[in-house]
């Protein structure tokens, strides 16, 4: 693709960088940027700055947040005998749509799989681990996709926390297998969380 400025292929460059951007959607893109007022792109490029300088994740559950604790983990009203355990920050977004949930989250950053190299030392499960020692907690709910890597994650998150008094349980497979949360739709997902199903029986489906 021959570009007309060297300005614009360097933009372009950089944009193509975010996932499922291809070369022309970022064209595309750069394009309708110089189509915009100057100070749009003034105030794009301060929001990227300032996210990237401010944003942190909480100390307590890894959620995304503006403070080192997020307005769900300070939220007096959460139960915080009830940690859902989920992927990443989209499941925790996912799941607060549906209004079903109202106990606390443990974002893993991931889900162990060896063929990307991704071992149980890369996750926060040492974190959850700690929270669960402190001795609030009196339930995990798995809510990781159902895929070969989410399974994998629970069994060893179950085995590492088995010797606690805890009720284990899962979302129930309202969600596909192979599926993950953020595709799913609020219903469905709602329905997921309010009829979890303990975890020993969720392993044998």
């Amino acid at each position: 693709m021959d570009f007309p400025s060297s300005l614009v292929q360097k933009a372009v460059d950089e944009i193509a960088q975010l996932p499922g951007i291809g070369r022309r959607s970022a064209l595309r893109l750069v394009l309708h940027l110089l189509r915009q007022p100057k100070d749009f792109s003034e105030r794009l490029s301060a929001a990227i700055a300032t996210l990237r300088q401010e944003v942190r994740y909480c100390t307590i559950c890894h959620n995304i947040s503006d403070a080192e604790i997020c307005s769900i983990c300070v939220n007096p009203y959460r139960d915080e005998s009830i940690i859902c355990v989920v992927e990443d920050v989209r499941d925790v977004m996912a799941i607060e749509v549906t209004g079903q949930f109202k106990g606390r989250f443990h974002v893993l950053g991931g889900k162990i799989s060896p063929v990307e190299g991704i071992g149980p030392d890369q996750l926060t499960i040492d974190a959850l681990v700690n929270r669960v020692k402190e001795g609030c907690v009196k339930e995990i709910i798995f809510a990781l996709g159902s895929t070969m890597e989410g399974d994998t994650t629970n069994y060893y998150i179950f085995k590492k926390l088995s010797a606690f008094p805890l009720t284990f349980s899962a979302i129930s497979r309202g969600i596909g297998v192979g599926d993950e949360l953020e595709y799913a739709d609020e219903l469905t997902l709602g329905r997921s969380i309010s009829q979890r199903i303990p975890f020993e029986i969720s392993m044998k489906n």
